[in-house]
């Protein structure tokens, strides 16, 4: 079995988003995202989470236009900041499956279950 390390501090803001529903703003790789988080894990021992683009910038300039296509898979210890967006709605797509998140995350630790909206997982 592998130990995973302690999860960074962004992961606590991260997985109250993902709770409660909320959408964030983060910095990764020196753009200013707006995502919703739908699930943290790991990949190969690193917190990873998949979250679901709603705003800020990309590294093709601008959203796709098929909300399919708004999926990032971020490592959640090159995440400079967390902060919540209260201005945005929360979002998803019809692709999303709540029983095997991303093929990207190893071990899913929380996910958003449309099971039980009350928890979001």
């Amino acid at each position: 079995m592998i130990t995973l390390p302690a999860p960074p501090a962004a992961w606590a803001s991260l997985e109250a988003a993902l709770r409660q529903r909320h959408p964030v703003r983060v910095s990764y790789h020196g753009r200013q995202r707006i995502v919703c988080p739908h699930a943290l894990g790991w990949n190969n021992a690193r917190p990873m989470l998949l979250g679901y683009q709603v705003g800020g910038q990309t590294s093709t300039g601008t959203l796709d236009p098929d909300p399919r296509k708004r999926w990032r898979c971020m490592y959640i210890d090159e995440i400079d900041h967390v902060h919540a967006d209260t201005t945005t709605q929360w979002a998803t797509a019809d692709n999303y499956n709540p029983s095997r998140p991303f093929n990207a995350i190893d071990q899913v630790a929380a996910a958003v279950s449309f099971d039980n909206p009350q928890n979001g997982s």
